[in-house]
Parts: C-alpha cells; structure tokens; sequence
C-alpha cells in the first residue's frame, strides 16, 4: 500500500491519461533564450518525466512580440519556431511523459517599449507606461494566443497552459485596479471577464478537442483593486465553459506586498483558496505554492484540489516523485524555498538553477560520471560546501571521509535554522546525513583535522568555513559585546536592547530572530493575520487591514556603508525582510561611524553628529574571515588540496555559491 494513495492516483482527462497528480509548475529557466537552451531544457525536462513527474508545465512563452518580458525573450510565432520545440517534446515523450506549453503574455509587466495593456498604467515593478491596447488590438492578441497554442500543439506538445494569473495581461483585465476601460473589454466585473474568456475560447477553437488546456486563475490577487472570490468563481464557471480542460491557481501579483512562495510562507498556505474555487467548477483543479513534500501535497489532495502543482521542488531533487513512491520521503532534497537560486538569477535575467541542487538546469553542463581511480578524498568541514562535496565525491565512487570539528554536521546551516521562517533548511541538513549514510562517507564528528589525519588521504578539499569577523572598535572586547554566531549556535542570553552592527543579510536575518515574539506566526491563519489576508477571500483583491506582530525587543540595525539597508538582499524576497523590520520599529541606521563601546553603549557619528545607542547587547555581524589554518600546511607536503565555500571566500556568507563550487570540485576530481 503506498503512503499517497491520493498522490499517486492516476487521472483520466479524456484524451490522456495522468498516471499521478503531480503537475510540474510552469518555471521560466533563462534557457528558452540561451544559445544552446533546448537542448538544455530538453534534458532538464526529460529527466523529471523518467522519474514519474505527471504532467510538465514549460516556462512563459510569448504570443506574439508585445507580450515577451523583455526584448530577446522567447515568443513562439512561427512554424520555424515551433519545429524547435520538437526538440522538447521529443525528448520528454521519449522519457514517457507529457508536457504542456505554457502561453504567457506580459502585458504591463513587459520590459521593453512596445509593453501593452487594458490600460495606460505604468506597474510599480516597470520603469515605462504601456500602450493601451485598441479594440483591434485586444482582438489580434486574442488571435495571437489561438495561435501560438496551435503552434505549440504542431510541436508535440500534449497541450497548453494559458497564463491568466501572477499580474500578466489576462489578470490586468480582470482587475478593476489596471482596467479602466470604457469599452466592451472594461468596466464591470462580467465585461473585464471577455478578454481572458475569449482567448481560452479561442484557443479550444483552434487546437479542437483533444489537446489539454489549462487555465492559470488567479484566485487570490493580493493588490488592492484585485478580485473577489465571487468574481474569480464566476470566470473559473466561464472559464469552464469556454473549453479549458483544468483549473490551476495562482496566488498574488509580482507587485504584491504579501510573501506568496517564500521560505517564511506556511506549507499549503493557499490551499484553502484552491478550495473555494474548486466546488464552483467540475474540472479538475490544481493546488499551488509551497507544496514541498509528499505528505503536504496527500494532505491537499485529500482534502481541497484534484492535482499539486511543485515547482521549485523539482529543482531540487528530479527524482521526488521516484523516491516518495518507494516510500522514502528522508532521501528527496527538500526545496527550502529560498529563491536565491531560481527566482532571484530569473528575474535578474540569468539561467536559474537551486541552491541545494546546483545541477537544476546544469544538467548537460555539470555531468557527475563514475570514478576510474579509487582515490581516497578527505573533506575537512560538514558545513553545506562539505556535505556538498562529500555526498558528490561518494556518488561518483570515491572512497571519502568527512571531517568535522563540532559534533553535529551543518555548519552554518545550522544557525540559519534558527532564524524565523528558515526552519525549512533543516530539511537540507537531514537530506545531506541520509545522503553521506546512503552512499558510505565515513564521518567523524567532534575532530578537529590536524596534518597528520588528513597525511593518509590522496585528495582534501577543504571546507572549513569561516569565523566572524570582529571590527577594530575600542572597547569591542566590552562584556555586552556578542558575535551572531553566539547569539545563533549558543543561545548567549541577549537583553531587551540590542544594536546589530552590520547590516548584511546576517545581520537582517539576527535582528528578525531577535524581535520574533515568543508566540509567532505558525498556523496560516496567524500568517493571514500579519499579511493582511482576508481569510473569506470575499474582499477585493483578498487583502483587509494586517496585524502587525510586536516586537519582541528594541533593536537598532547599523552600517557604515550610505545605501540603503538591504540593499544586497534577494531581489524576490529582500522587500519580506525589509517589511518585517518596518513592522517591527527597528530603527535602521546608516552611514555610521563606529567611534567606541563602553558601559553606555555605541557611540557612533552620523551625518557628522555624535550618536549615543544606549542598548544592553550590542551583537556583532561585521562579516566573516576566511578559516584556512591547514591550508599552507597541506601544500608543504604535497597534497592536492582545494578550498571551498566560507573557506575560499568569506566576504558575505553565499550558500549558492559555496554549494555549486563543492559540487563542480567533486566532479572535476
């Protein structure tokens, strides 16, 4: 009997059949536009589709020149440009699996000049004013959607997925906030509804009854101006009718201020959303955003949605869906839902890949082949670089063993854990000790490596990580005075107020772990509460007044540096940590001068002024130095050594990084 009975039933649609009801969500990967990007995304795809993924869902592609993201940005208008695909379609259906293209047009969230929309409304996320669209015009890009998706069918393609959802042209029209038109496209609720109506009847029109077509809904728009439930249950009855074959949600806008996917998002928060709409129509339809875990998506199965849509998830670990089938659930590296490796390098313009899974869109470039010599590999550090190097090393064949000083492995992951809405790096810990038992590390805990331990070994890599760098301050050795790393990994006794020096993402993550009240958001409806979520979804957009949390302390953040704090934080998920410091009264301080410590406090000048923080602990988050102390040593006697992570470069702590380094270090040996 399988522990998902809901997970892995199949799904008969008709024209196919799903042998589960897993959705691989639409993720745009950067490589729709690379030189060599389908053959890329061919293989990243197909690998997915041999591990069991039911149905995949490509990245946007545009109808027609208007809607592309960006200038360059993949469109599919042309038979030439369709046959590329085959390419694509191929190799997923050689891999016995099936996959829709996704039709996304950008409307007023195009970057470049010709962006159009229902109306002339510049987006808070878009430097220009687009066009506003014409009555001709709104009936050419209907036609431009019908198009591309019968292009796509022509390709191979087992259908489309038409993109009305995230804030792009079809949810504009929906929206009273960015359709203000007069004409039969605008005004009321039923009139702003014909657009996306007409499209997914015209698509059905075009590509007849076989192909699948799945409509993207926004059910929960989260800007004001947005939706109500009852309007979004009647366009998904419309929708219906129109011929679309599945529902699948979508959550927020790109221009909301309310955490949608990231890591400080309950599981399963917006399954009960997906529930609301799903009795208004009898398709089926697909739950979406953080869905992590097999259990996660049974428990939403069995209770609000038809399908899962994970899409994050199947960067992390392609074979999610294999293993949670052989009923092992500790071996699937678990999305943390951190962004700094998808959505962050998207929406800057780069390949996306994934923290914990540097291979993720890599797949023909970073290739991980047996070894032919049965060299012996030490690996001094089970921080995320070691476990990333080790586990690497082993699967490859070598003979490794993994030191490591302190008597847990994970480094400075293991602070991270700490830090409110972080928890789910646990995940990655325990994925790295099933992997080193799984694969035979030897792992020795609680030893500090010395020359002669690692004298026996043919290849080190050190992973030794770093120490916290203290500032030349007088008066820093004060007994107020702590490192993150103490207040983090020792739980050093901290007073009601603090000053953060340094205002990095160390220090931003310090200052929400140290103003999280003792009862913080767990369940979702305390997260609804502190976003602002309307828990009826009855009001327009979702949104009604938030309730803050209280501070759990009074702490000021400093740097010296003039920018704005958080400046260099994730671009999809820095504003979340910017809001929680709003919302919680620290006072944010730059440009400063540290002048001394003493039993006052810090004095600091600022703005050429003198400025006194009288605190109780003053916590310390000046960066990182680099720990090499066996480095020099090795190379004296001949060793083949390599340093990774924190230990090669300690400048601000950079997991992607440091993970992606071990990983290209193993494979190289």
């Amino acid at each position: 009997m399988s522990p998902y009975p809901h997970l892995f039933a199949p799904l008969d649609l008709g024209s196919l059949t799903l042998p589960n009801r897993v959705v691989m969500g639409s993720m745009h990967t950067g490589l729709e536009e690379a030189p060599d990007g389908f053959g890329r995304l061919a293989a990243f795809y197909a690998e997915r589709a041999a591990a069991g993924v039911g149905l995949i869902v490509t990245g946007g592609i545009a109808p027609n020149a208007e809607g592309r993201l960006y200038v360059g940005a993949a469109a599919l208008t042309t038979d030439e440009e369709a046959e590329s695909h085959r390419l694509i379609t191929a190799a997923v259906h050689a891999a016995g699996g099936r996959i829709c293209l996704q039709i996304l047009h950008g409307g007023r969230y195009s970057q470049h000049a010709d962006a159009v929309a229902p109306s002339p409304l510049r987006a808070p996320i878009t430097p220009a004013t687009p066009r506003e669209l014409s009555d001709a015009d709104v009936r050419a890009t209907i036609d431009a959607f019908a198009r591309c998706a019968a292009l796509a069918v022509a390709a191979g393609y087992d259908g489309v997925e038409v993109m009305g959802s995230e804030g792009y042209l079809l949810n504009q029209f929906l929206a009273a906030r960015t359709n203000q038109r007069s004409d039969d496209w605008g005004g009321s609720a039923e009139a702003r509804m014909r657009m996306p109506v007409a499209v997914v009847r015209s698509v059905r029109d075009r590509i007849g009854p076989s192909p699948l077509l799945i409509y993207r809904l926004s059910m929960l728009d989260l800007v004001d101006g947005g939706q109500t439930l009852d309007e979004v249950r009647t366009l998904a009855k419309a929708v219906e009718r129109a011929g679309a074959s599945i529902i699948s949600t979508g959550i927020g806008w790109h221009e909301s201020r309310v955490p949608t996917i990231a890591t400080n998002v309950p599981r399963a928060a917006f399954a009960p959303v997906t529930a609301a709409v799903r009795s208004a129509v009898q398709i089926p339809i697909i739950a979406a955003n953080r869905l992590n875990t097999p259990e996660v998506a049974e428990e939403v199965l069995a209770a609000d949605a038809d399908l899962v849509s994970l899409a994050r998830p199947f960067l992390a670990d392609p074979e999610f869906l294999a293993k949670a089938a052989a009923g092992r659930p500790d071996r699937i590296n678990t999305c943390i839902a951190c962004n700094q490796a998808c959505l962050d390098r998207t929406f800057a313009g780069l390949v996306a890949s994934c923290l914990v899974n540097p291979r993720a869109c890599h797949e023909t470039v970073l290739t991980l082949r047996p070894t032919n010599t049965k060299r012996t590999v030490a690996v001094v550090g089970a921080g995320p670089a070691g476990l990333a190097a080790a586990t690497t090393a082993a699967a490859r064949g070598f003979a490794v063993t993994l030191f490591e000083a302190d008597d847990e492995i994970g480094g400075q992951f293991r602070l991270a854990c700490q830090i409110p809405g972080k928890e789910e790096y646990a995940q990655t810990l325990r994925y790295f000790a099933t992997a080193l038992a799984e694969r035979g590390v030897t792992v020795r805990t609680g030893v500090r490596a010395t020359l002669d331990d690692l004298a026996p070994f043919d290849v080190i890599l050190l992973a030794t990580g770093v120490t916290p760098r203290i500032p030349d301050v007088p008066g820093i050795d004060h007994p107020s005075v702590v490192t993150y790393a103490q207040v983090l990994g020792d739980h050093v006794r901290v007073g009601d107020r603090v000053v953060i020096m340094g205002a990095g993402g160390i220090g931003v993550d310090v200052a929400d772990y140290l103003t999280t009240p003792a009862a913080a958001p767990e369940t979702i409806e305390e997260f609804y509460a502190q976003w602002g979520i309307d828990p009826t979804f009855a009001s327009p957009g979702g949104l009604v007044a938030p309730i803050p949390e209280p501070a759990a302390r009074q702490v000021h953040l400093v740097q010296r540096r003039t920018s704005p704090i958080g400046a260099g934080l994730g671009r999809t998920t820095g504003w979340i940590h910017r809001a929680v410091l709003a919302q919680r009264g620290v006072n944010l301080v730059r440009g400063a001068t540290y002048e001394r410590i003493d039993d006052a406090g810090l004095h600091l000048t600022v703005d050429g002024q003198p400025l006194t923080l009288e605190v109780d602990t003053i916590v310390v988050c000046a960066g990182q130095e680099p720990q090499r102390e066996l480095h020099d040593g090795l190379l004296a006697a001949g060793k083949q050594v390599h340093l990774i992570g924190g230990a090669d470069e300690a400048a601000e702590l950079d997991a992607v990084r440091a993970i992606r380094q071990a990983t290209e270090a193993a494979a190289a040996l």
